[in-house]
């Protein structure tokens, strides 16, 4: 019997801890935090790295930008069980650090297995060290909003929720993106 998507993806975390990726992280991090959400999602919402609350839960965006990222799925008539969250790193770096690149080149290929199994209509990018992970020679500033097909997937970069926080004047520019999504589904 064919394997369902959950399962995959379970299969994907076990391997994660199994093949000790990025082991100085994950000693000092609470526990990994794979991702969540509806396994055969038509969009999944990538950020950078967990923060201090999704390590003491164990899952994406618990905190204040979870929130508004919360917040604005409900602008589009979307729960978090409609969609799959995750980062591209998996276990919280120090102090809240960006994530280094050999720390997002570690875990791109789980994170690219599960975009496979789940084979989502849109891979939205949340802030620029996700997006450039996928869309390395653009620049965030430039193309937030616009979506971009590379290698054979959709991707939307937006700006990082976060970014609403700390800058009101995003605030605005971020839910204009966000809001474009249905209509991108749509045409996809």
């Amino acid at each position: 019997m064919a394997k369902t998507n959950q399962q995959q993806l379970d299969e994907i975390e076990a391997r994660i801890i199994k093949d000790e990726v990025c082991i100085d992280l994950a000693r000092q991090a609470t526990q990994l935090v794979f991702g969540n959400g509806n396994p055969n999602a038509s969009i999944v919402f990538v950020g950078e790295a967990p923060g201090k609350n999704e390590d003491l839960k164990g899952v994406p965006f618990v905190g204040a930008a979870g929130k508004f990222l919360d917040e604005m799925l409900t602008m589009i008539n979307m729960k978090r069980t409609d969609v799959y969250i995750t980062n591209i790193v998996k276990y919280r770096p120090p102090n809240n650090r960006d994530p280094l690149p050999e720390e997002k080149t570690a875990f791109l290929p789980y994170l690219q297995s599960q975009l496979d199994v789940i084979q989502p209509k849109i891979v939205a990018t949340l802030g620029r060290h996700s997006m450039n992970c996928f869309l390395p020679d653009l620049q965030i500033s430039a193309v937030h909003g616009q979506p971009k097909r590379y290698q054979g997937r959709v991707f939307l970069p937006l700006f990082h929720p976060a970014a609403a926080l700390y800058n009101g004047n995003m605030k605005q520019i971020i839910i204009d993106d966000f809001v474009k999504i249905p209509t991108i589904l749509e045409k996809i």
